[in-house]
């Protein structure tokens, strides 16, 4: 028994939080809304792409380094002597004790010694001196091709396996002014995505000011619904009664019913109409659809009030904080720029250029299979002379939709400033009627108690109580929207100000 009694109290616990309802006012609806709408985070990562662009158009400023490195291999390598210097160079010594040889033999060298006076050179000198010639002649002839090919080694370069690195350093000095103009580009840039986000938000707290205008409207012709009903059930009642004691006909009865049914309908319309409002109104704040809510002003007696009708009055009619303008001028802005850069194009360019290359082999020291290099700062000059016109058309084209945007922009200034217009005189407009909707409330209450009143007397019809009924709903239903309308012209005027906040 105690398992059981726990159980429904459980049960009862949670029919009670599943029943339980949320009450919102209109701003928790636009914080919720502007927190739930997924464009509006679009135009916030557009935004950080934009600072991101802006940042990066700031580096063109400073100077750049870079790291270069490569390796090549070629099937060959590059020889700065031929075949035929290389066998020269190889056989120097050879070449040159042959020719030795021959003017020894043509001098007659050899014959001289042998003539010599035994009392001055003995026989066994002359044939070692003769030996030393021949031994002077080889060694010569060997030391020389030695040296010969060694000179073919030194220049021997083998490219054929190469290795090359670098580090550069860039600074711009003059690029006719790109970099400044891009820099430019990129401010605007920057500010045509916050202008961008801005109407995003201004747009969505404009719709989500229009549901929840509708839901608390339907609300309250939902609760005129119901009480027009009750007069016309009341109606209904006394109708049968004056029939069962017959002062009153079937045909009057009939036409009560008639006018129940009506109401019945009107209501179930009103109804659903409020319920899929308020699942749009859930769907916009990021609720579940089914959320049960009720907004702040869904039970108040006025939905507008005098303080509400004259708060737009002051209202300074200054549209240029538009953000759709602002956007326009940017476009503007953002064309004058590429215009710049396109310019450029035509002007002189300094860069200054510095770093240390190296590579291997290197020739910094004869030819080494070693990394070396070396220190440089150089200059660099570019002059356009002749494009054939390519840039001049650019820039033209360019100038051409600078010229576009501004027209649009001046197009889209005269529509602002007639949305303006319109939207002050619709305020004044809503403003009249619901003064004089609420002056009709109180002849349509007045005439409606009349005619209750002779209908109890006896000196009224059904039909008169039924057309004062019809003009007291009438006159209710009137009122709620003059009230209704009173609000959206405020939102209406304030997002063609663009001082929808």
């Amino acid at each position: 028994m105690r398992t059981k009694l726990i159980g429904l109290l459980l049960l009862a616990g949670l029919a009670q939080g599943a029943n339980a309802q949320r009450t919102l006012t209109l701003d928790s609806c636009r914080a919720m809304a502007l927190q739930n709408n997924k464009q509006l985070g679009v135009s916030r990562v557009k935004q950080d792409v934009a600072k991101n662009l802006r940042k990066s158009a700031r580096t063109k400023y400073l100077p750049h380094v870079s790291v270069l490195g490569g390796y090549q291999y070629s099937s060959r390598p590059i020889s700065l002597l031929n075949d035929e210097q290389q066998f020269m160079l190889s056989h120097m010594g050879t070449e040159m004790t042959t020719s030795l040889k021959q003017g020894f033999a043509k001098s007659n060298t050899a014959a001289l010694i042998a003539k010599l006076p035994a009392s001055i050179v003995s026989a066994a000198a002359k044939t070692g001196l003769m030996q030393d010639v021949h031994n002077l002649g080889n060694n010569l002839e060997q030391g020389l091709n030695s040296v010969g090919e060694g000179v073919v080694d030194a220049f021997d370069t083998d490219t054929r396996h190469m290795f090359g690195g670098a580090v550069v350093v860039t600074q711009p000095v003059f690029m006719g002014g790109a970099i400044v103009a891009m820099n430019k580009l990129a401010d605007a840039n920057e500010q045509l995505a916050a202008n961008s986000a801005e109407t995003r938000l201004q747009n969505t707290l404009y719709n989500i000011d229009k549901i929840y205008w509708q839901v608390v409207s339907l609300r309250h012709k939902e609760k005129l619904a119901e009480s027009y009903l009750a007069l016309v059930k009341k109606l209904d009642g006394d109708v049968q009664k004056m029939i069962e004691e017959g002062v009153a006909t079937r045909s009057d009865g009939l036409s009560v019913s008639v006018k129940v049914n009506e109401a019945e309908m009107a209501l179930l319309q009103v109804q659903d109409g409020l319920t899929l409002s308020r699942m749009l109104l859930c769907q916009e704040c990021g609720l579940p659809v089914n959320e049960n809510i009720v907004l702040a002003e869904e039970n108040s007696e006025e939905i507008a009030s005098g303080k509400d009708m004259n708060s737009m009055d002051r209202q300074s009619l200054d549209f240029s904080n538009r953000p759709e303008l602002k956007m326009l001028q940017n476009m503007v802005d953002m064309s004058k720029q590429v215009t710049n850069i396109l310019k450029a194009g035509n002007l002189p360019q300094v860069m200054l250029m510095g770093g240390w290359s190296g590579s291997n082999p290197s020739v910094y020291n004869g030819f080494q299979r070693k990394f070396k290099g070396a220190w440089n700062v150089g200059v660099l000059v570019r002059i356009p002379i002749w494009n054939w016109g390519d840039v001049t058309y650019k820039v033209r084209a360019a100038k051409g939709v600078t010229t576009m945007a501004r027209l649009e922009m001046e197009e889209a200034r005269e529509k602002m400033e007639l949305q303006v217009s319109q939207g002050s005189f619709r305020v004044h407009e809503a403003n009249k009627k619901l003064l004089q909707a609420q002056s009709n409330i109180d002849r349509a209450e007045e005439n409606l108690r009349m005619a209750e009143l002779g209908f109890k007397e006896g000196v009224i019809s059904s039909t008169t109580v039924m057309e004062a009924q019809t003009a007291w709903l009438q006159a209710q239903s009137q009122k709620i929207d003059a009230e209704i309308d009173v609000k959206l012209s405020q939102v209406n005027l304030q997002k063609a100000l663009g001082t929808l906040q």
